[in-house]
């Protein structure tokens, strides 16, 4: 079965998605489509490709679909199309994006899923913060005083992830950013002076390799549904 992944975001998600379904849903084959792969270079700009969310990545990912159609036809059983919610409401979210893609009649006969992770990636590596930070060597031995501060500082609930943070309307985004948080966690207490801060697109790609999606799913309802719709998907063969 494959599965084109039109994915928004950075490169964090790019790095790491696609490893971490490939792990966990080896009955699929997980094809990129957006960001589209770059060619190193001077001509290449970065902000072509990554960073785009909302109705930027929508655009995307007509575009490049309509591409892959074309130069692909017939291959595709799946288009999973990807992004961080950063506080909006998913059922819009996943209306807007569906009904964008049913103005490409090339892939009405193609299933198609929207997921999501909410606020952001991070979360799921927070949902399972004792095999992602905890047993990570850059975090270890100061890893319960992060939790401790987000717990306290930026009342993150750990048994909730994906709630935290409120929708900036102004921003079209989280008011506040758990990415940001858990950089500003690795910065505070005495643990934490000589040590490197959180790294986005350095950690988020390897603790996301280490995380169990049993533990994710029990504590993210939003990533528990994409895990039971691609674990079926994938299983059906």
């Amino acid at each position: 079965m494959v599965v084109w992944v039109f994915a928004g975001g950075g490169e964090a998600e790019v790095a790491g998605l696609i490893p971490f379904l490939e792990k966990i849903f080896p009955g699929c084959i997980f094809t990129r489509k957006t960001p589209p792969i770059q060619k190193p270079g001077p001509k290449y700009n970065k902000a072509i490709g990554y960073g785009r969310t909302g109705k930027s990545l929508i655009e995307q990912i007509k575009e490049e679909l309509r591409i892959a159609l074309r130069n692909e036809p017939n291959i595709c059983n799946l288009i999973l199309v990807f992004d961080d919610l950063d506080c909006r409401d998913p059922v819009k979210q996943r209306q807007k994006i569906l009904q964008e893609l049913s103005q490409i009649p090339e892939c009405a006969e193609i299933d198609k899923f929207v997921g999501f992770a909410a606020p952001e990636l991070e979360a799921w590596i927070i949902a399972d913060w004792n095999n992602s930070l905890a047993k990570n060597s850059a975090f270890r031995g100061r890893h319960q005083h992060m939790r401790w501060w987000l717990s306290t500082q930026k009342h993150l609930p750990f048994d909730d992830p994906e709630s935290f943070s409120e929708y900036d309307e102004e921003r079209d985004c989280c008011r506040v950013k758990l990415s940001d948080a858990l950089i500003e966690s690795t910065e505070k207490g005495e643990t934490n002076c000589d040590k490197p801060r959180f790294n986005k697109r350095l950690h988020t790609p390897l603790l996301l390799r280490e995380i169990n999606p049993n533990e994710v799913q029990r504590k993210c309802p939003l990533f528990r549904e994409m895990y039971n719709y691609l674990n079926d998907f994938c299983s059906s063969l």
